[in-house]
């Protein structure tokens, strides 16, 4: 069973223990959009970590299941949710594909790389490592429905909770499920040590409006 609260937690923890994601209230990371930040979220790290590893794919095939029902394939959004995404199939079973950030420049020019042509009439969930805005998941999502795929949602590791990515989902109609998120990051490294209880206002103010925080 789906235990979601549970889940949270676990994967908060492991996230925090092997520095996948960083805290640092007092010096903030710097986004490739600009934004000035206190946390610093890079999932690959648990590629590295064979139990985790296990857990992650475990827990995003179950979360899977639970949501969406049968599936018959996956597809992992390039770069980070290849990987993920490659684990997740192979747990379940199904066909694997993944689609680019924009199309190849040589060769066929193909955005969805895999055997796409077998799988007409299947229904695919992506795979993401992390959502944000959800921008790049969802330029994902459109890639697969413009070329006729039936898109049943998305799941990725970690959210960071942001009101516009959850508007972005809700307007391309796209379901998404996530393992942990940023409130569940923010009580666990609170109640375990991670942070001084001064900086959880501090870490709690930049997700109401992260693009002027710092500022």
């Amino acid at each position: 069973m789906f235990n979601k609260t549970e889940i949270e937690q676990q994967v908060a923890e492991f996230l925090l223990q092997i520095k996948a994601i960083k805290l640092q209230p007092t010096n903030p990371f710097t986004w490739a959009s600009g934004w000035k930040s206190p946390i610093y979220c890079d999932n690959r790290v648990t590629l590295s970590h064979p139990a985790i590893r296990t857990y992650i794919r475990q827990q995003l095939t179950s979360a899977i299941q639970e949501q969406f029902g049968a599936v018959g394939c996956i597809a992992g959004v390039a770069t980070a949710g290849i990987p993920q995404g490659a684990l997740v199939a192979q747990e379940l079973g199904l066909p694997f594909i993944y689609v680019r950030s924009k199309p190849k420049e040589h060769g066929t020019g193909s955005m969805i790389e895999g055997d796409v042509s077998s799988l007409a009439g299947k229904r695919i969930v992506v795979i993401e490592d992390l959502i944000s805005t959800g921008k790049s998941s969802l330029q994902a999502v459109e890639a697969l429905r413009d070329a006729g795929y039936d898109v049943a949602g998305l799941a990725a590791i970690f959210s960071y909770g942001f009101d516009v990515a959850t508007d972005n989902f809700k307007q391309a109609n796209c379901p998404f499920v996530t393992l942990s998120n940023y409130n569940a990051l923010i009580k666990y490294a609170g109640e375990n040590q991670y942070i001084a209880e001064s900086d959880i206002e501090v870490l709690k103010k930049w997700r109401e409006n992260p693009a002027t925080w710092g500022k």
